[in-house]
């Protein structure tokens, strides 16, 4: 266990009290502290022979906190924990695959409106449209090489290097972020070309340093198209939705303010769920990939059984297997981005005690 731990530089090992204890920061400031402990996960499996499978249980080890700093102390901001999928050989996923338990893949679809919720699947979910791009190798945290950025169809003019993968700088992709954040040499092309391209009916203006808009409007009618061009000849487009966030309204206007934040001070961009939501996203760890694609995540989605005889399909809390072959800015916005990836998601586990 321990040793697992100290190949990740986040673990001390006591012999003498045959205990673990573990130390980890995040890129917010915040950080956790406590020690390992093993126990059991326990799941429904489900596959593409009309079965579930229930009571499936596997071991995991998983740190158990005594202490905690930052916003994870805070009690209107107070998590149940943090569900460790990162690559590292200690994050739950790598630890269900090394037992044979699950592939080595995991799928969100996040619901981008005011009910929220989604589904979280240990394995692939499979549509006909998802595009892939490579993962960035040797990196602690999910990397891709984003190419470019288009607005209307038109490339931006930024230099390549702004995107480099480098130990300060790259494309990350955290659902432990709640936001975006955009490389600051990138950020201020991005915000003009929008503000360039929006229709009559949004009016410029600023609201406390951010870039906002009065819209008498649908955002959709007033607001350009966006696309994220990574490497595989996969773009990654964005609705007005996905890069706006909802103000202040007043009469038949309605305030809108850019939700990309700017990192201040580095060139990492970093996408978090206001660009993630509505869209299957695929962690494709065995194949090192990341995949998407646009999705109305209230719906059913069929997952991989790896099996020859079907999907299985999953929708929120309840599993229908099937025989299918085919397949408001918030103040204190999250940004867990910690030295060996994890993310953050709301899903309940039954722990035996």
């Amino acid at each position: 266990m321990c040793t697992l731990g100290i190949n990740t530089q986040d673990a001390s090992c006591d012999s003498q009290n045959k205990r673990c204890a573990y130390t980890f920061q995040y890129g917010d400031g915040s950080g956790t502290s406590g020690y390992y402990v093993s126990d059991l996960l326990h799941f429904d499996t489900a596959a593409g022979n009309q079965s579930v499978t229930s009571n499936s249980s596997a071991s995991i080890v998983f740190g158990c906190s005594t202490s905690a700093s930052g916003v994870l102390q805070k009690t209107d901001r107070a998590v149940d924990g943090i569900f460790g999928f990162g690559q590292q050989e200690m994050s739950v996923i790598s630890q269900l695959s090394s037992q044979g338990v699950a592939p080595k893949v995991f799928s969100h679809c996040f619901k981008g409106d005011d009910t929220g919720g989604g589904v979280l699947v240990l394995g692939e979910i499979v549509e006909p449209n998802i595009v892939y791009s490579p993962l960035v190798q040797n990196q602690p945290h999910y990397n891709l090489n984003l190419e470019s950025i288009s607005v209307s169809g038109q490339t931006l003019p930024i230099d390549q290097s702004v995107f480099a993968t480098s130990s300060n700088q790259g494309t990350i992709v955290d659902s432990g972020t709640t936001l975006a954040y955009l490389a600051q040499d990138a950020y201020d092309p991005f915000v003009n070309a929008i503000t360039s391209a929006v229709s009559q009916s949004a009016t410029p203006v600023s609201s406390q340093g951010e870039q906002c808009y009065t819209v008498t409007s649908s955002i959709t009618d007033a607001f350009p198209q966006v696309s994220l061009n990574f490497a595989g000849n996969a773009s990654m487009i964005l609705r007005p939705q996905d890069y706006l966030l909802q103000q202040n309204s007043a009469g038949d206007a309605q305030g809108w303010c850019i939700g990309i934040q700017k990192s201040d001070g580095q060139d990492i961009t970093v996408l978090g769920d206001l660009v993630l939501k509505d869209k299957i996203i695929v962690y494709d760890l065995a194949n090192q990939r990341i995949g998407w694609v646009q999705y109305d995540c209230s719906m059913p989605v069929s997952v991989s059984s790896n099996t020859s005889t079907g999907t299985a399909s999953v929708n929120g809390g309840s599993i229908d297997v099937n025989n299918n072959s085919s397949s408001s800015l918030r103040n204190e916005p999250f940004k867990l981005i910690p030295i060996s990836m994890m993310f953050v998601f709301l899903v309940h586990i039954y722990i035996n005690h």
